[in-house]
């Protein structure tokens, strides 16, 4: 049997789906792990399926080993809670603290193969979103009674009005000017494809990926330039770019678009990363997959268009 966490996230939610979508796993092997209630009625339509509900809660080692016992393999997302990143957290008081709290509670009730979500930035990067990533890789890397996978997830499609202006508010949004602390080529991915992908790896025998990290990401790129242009083209209106010093892209949205401090400084050294290049992904097992199964990559550009309509 293989447990799932963050059954109702986007990504893991995504993974469900195209598992189920595309019958690469019986039901009856998953086990769904959640936080919230397991007897909720938004897993009415899973536990039809005879697939398993399961609470647990990174904060209680008791639950986890209970969520993933009888298991064989882990698909473990990393934790949303980015607050505990902040304020540069020492190693193991971020959120590498939720994810080894995991992988250990695996490993004691016998998981043999652990799937981890990483992040699509470089492996020596300095951005404050991919540090937690780094540490939990180094850990898993450095056990030896588990096997391990860890899937660099593409930049979202969908994330993009994080990155453009550190949420650009859609249809809501009235900035005519979007400052940001850097720019650089994204090889922008969209949750569907992703899902797909992270689906058949999960799918596969283990053997096949065990030992590898790999990047699930298109191999096309955009930068937040052409974010503004294609933005500027759907609501018929000039919206510009920015680029700024670190310092004065902290300074404005503490100041002036009155943002907490601790996420704005957080945040903002993604854009050294995109300076750097970390996004530009050349990994082409994605791009492989989907065509195999006669698919094609979704743009950046109909997601934006999707979005905004």
């Amino acid at each position: 049997m293989i447990a799932l966490t963050s059954a109702t996230g986007k990504l893991g939610s995504a993974v469900i789906n195209a598992i189920l979508d595309n019958k690469l796993i019986d039901p009856k092997e998953l086990v769904i792990c959640t936080s919230s209630n397991p007897e909720g009625e938004q897993f009415s339509a899973l536990r039809s399926k005879s697939i398993t509900i399961r609470y647990h809660n990174f904060d209680d080692p008791a639950s986890l080993e209970r969520a993933f016992a009888a298991c064989t393999k882990l698909f473990l997302v990393s934790t949303p809670h980015i607050s505990m990143d902040y304020n540069n957290a020492p190693l193991w008081r971020g959120r590498e603290a939720h994810h080894r709290a995991a992988i250990d509670a695996a490993v004691k009730v016998g998981v043999k193969h652990i799937y981890y979500t990483s992040l699509a930035f470089g492996s020596a990067s300095e951005a404050g979103v991919m540090q937690a990533h780094i540490r939990t890789e180094a850990y898993l890397k450095m056990l030896y009674n588990v096997d391990y996978t860890i899937i660099r997830e593409g930049l979202y499609n969908e994330s993009w009005p994080l990155y453009f202006g550190y949420y650009y508010r859609l249809k809501k949004e009235t900035r005519k000017v979007v400052v940001v602390a850097g720019d650089g080529p994204i090889s922008w991915t969209s949750i569907a494809d992703m899902a797909f992908g992270t689906a058949k790896i999960l799918a596969a025998p283990s053997e096949e990926w065990k030992g590898k990290m790999l990047y699930l990401s298109q191999n096309r790129t955009w930068t937040l330039n052409d974010i503004a242009k294609i933005v500027s083209k759907v609501k018929g209106q000039d919206v510009a770019l920015k680029v700024v010093s670190k310092e004065e892209h902290e300074k404005y949205y503490v100041e002036v678009k009155k943002m907490e401090q601790p996420a704005v400084e957080w945040w903002s050294s993604t854009y050294k990363a995109l300076n750097a290049g970390e996004c530009d992904i050349k990994d082409t097992t994605l791009e492989d997959m989907l065509e195999e199964a006669g698919r094609t990559p979704k743009s950046l550009e109909k997601t934006i268009r999707d979005m905004l309509q």
